[in-house]
């Protein structure tokens, strides 16, 4: 699954519009060993423009329009291609009125309709907030692929997009081992990094939250550069099953309290006149 030459892999990415997802996009398509579908709520919308406009894009790029609560959406996006990078997953408002129907549902949903469309390999992009949301973790204990969040502890803390990603995570690593498909989970933490995509997403609107003083929390993050999170994905999808005994992949890089990185940021660009995120 190297792309060597004369070797052509047809790989579907999910949410391909999105900020992990437009950068998983473009290292497919500069390795050229790949012929990309993106699934996108409309291919014609104005935001997902950028794909198209990528290196490679007009010959090895198709986006398509998919739903991932429609199972027959899905196949259709699926059908023929050696692998999926499942990217998409549903972000929750601030306080979802139903967490179960708005958060959990599309997101453990969605990924079960992924992995029943058949593949041979699928790659999931899961998170950190699966792996360490646990208070019988002791503390200082390192955490790694072994560790998992409490789920009953995300439920009563309403931390839903924990949840969503610990449920859908265990869904997925669960129907592969009863389907005898191969699938690996890829869990990174705070995604950093330039944009691709047009419109500010959600882990890039925390960042600027901190820089303008609007959210004044103070605590150590884990971060990674979303061009990382890129290169692991595609590392998990080419490493043959024989060379990958592990399922799970945390895939982090630095941690860093809120106050340092607001300070890094500055310090970088003082240009931008942007208030110090005070502690509490």
């Amino acid at each position: 699954m190297d792309g060597g030459a004369g070797e052509t892999e047809t790989v579907c990415v999910t949410g391909a519009g999105g900020f992990i997802a437009s950068w998983l996009v473009q290292l497919l398509l500069s390795r050229g060993g790949y012929v990309v579908r993106g699934t996108v709520g409309d291919p014609s919308d104005p935001k997902n423009a950028h794909l198209m406009a990528l290196d490679g894009a007009r010959e090895r790029l198709r986006l398509l329009k998919a739903d991932l609560l429609d199972y027959a959406s899905v196949a259709a996006a699926v059908a023929g291609c050696d692998g999926v990078f499942h990217v998409a997953s549903p972000v929750p408002a601030v306080n979802p009125p139903n967490p179960d129907v708005e958060v959990l549902a599309p997101a453990v949903t969605g990924t079960r309709h992924v992995l029943a469309a058949g593949v041979r390999r699928v790659v999931v992009v899961s998170s950190v907030g699966a792996v360490i949301m646990n208070t019988k973790i002791p503390g200082g204990a390192v955490v790694d692929e072994d560790s998992w969040s409490d789920e009953d502890y995300c439920r009563t803390t309403e931390n839903w997009y924990c949840l969503s990603k610990t449920v859908a995570e265990r869904e997925a690593l669960a129907y592969g081992e009863k389907a005898g498909l191969d699938v690996v989970t890829v869990c990174p933490p705070w995604v950093l990094g330039p944009l691709l995509q047009p419109t500010l997403n959600t882990t890039s609107m925390r960042l600027v939250t901190y820089l303008k003083g609007e959210n004044t929390e103070e605590k150590m993050r884990n971060m990674v550069d979303v061009r990382d999170v890129a290169d692991a994905l595609v590392l998990a999808y080419e490493a043959t099953p024989e060379a990958s005994a592990r399922r799970r992949y945390i895939c982090s890089a630095h941690a860093m309290k809120v106050s340092e990185t607001v300070a890094l940021v500055n310090s970088l660009h003082p240009d931008l006149k942007l208030l110090d995120c005070p502690r509490k």
